[in-house]
């Protein structure tokens, strides 16, 4: 019988989101961090708030198996092909959840100034309920969701070094989520985020 990693269903309602902690073991995960940090074509894209632009705070690339663009925040990026390494985690993830994703954005949080704020992947291209399967790499850092309407609803938790977190159903349409500024003296992290962008 093949050995399926620890799964962790958070208790959140009107969400379904699960987390695997040891999706990938510190070896592997370390070595994926090193070959994406070096051989990804990383950019700091710009964005516009209330009419002025600022440097986005963190780096960002889009890799995927068709040429689907996606846009977010006023952005529109369009896909460079898969790289192995991409391709090997993706088939991993598919492993836990069986469905073909075909694109992949990835952030590099390079230090703790760099973060994303409250927001929700829920563009048009995702579909309707958007399955969004997110891999760790690196530096620890903390994980925000909030309720869209009932404020009261709040969960934090960290990311570690390797993990998998899943989001499906409904957790788009209801709930937001972050990666906040620390002012702790942190380490890189890369945060891959595996989509279906049919």
């Amino acid at each position: 019988m093949p050995k399926f990693p620890e799964r962790i269903v958070l208790p959140i309602r009107e969400a379904t989101i699960s987390y695997y902690p040891n999706f990938l073991s510190t070896i592997e995960a370390n070595a994926c961090f090193e070959v994406l940090k070096s051989k990804i074509v990383w950019q700091q894209e710009e964005v516009r708030v209330f009419g002025k632009i600022y440097p986005q705070p963190r780096l960002t690339a889009l890799y995927g198996n068709n040429q689907n663009a996606y846009t977010y925040s006023g952005l529109t990026l369009y896909p460079k092909a898969f790289t192995p390494t991409l391709l090997n985690l993706k088939k991993k993830i598919e492993t836990v959840c069986p469905n073909e994703f075909t694109s992949c954005l990835l952030n590099l949080y390079r230090d703790g100034k760099d973060s994303n704020g409250w927001h929700s992947d829920d563009e048009k291209e995702l579909g309707i309920n958007p399955i969004i399967a997110s891999i760790s790499l690196g530096q620890e850092r903390m994980f925000h969701l909030r309720h869209k309407e009932k404020k009261d609803w709040k969960y934090k938790m960290p990311l570690g070094n390797g993990s998998l977190l899943l989001m499906e159903g409904e957790t788009q349409h209801n709930w937001q989520h972050q990666i906040p500024k620390t002012r702790k003296k942190i380490k890189e992290r890369i945060n891959l985020t595996f989509r279906i962008i049919p």
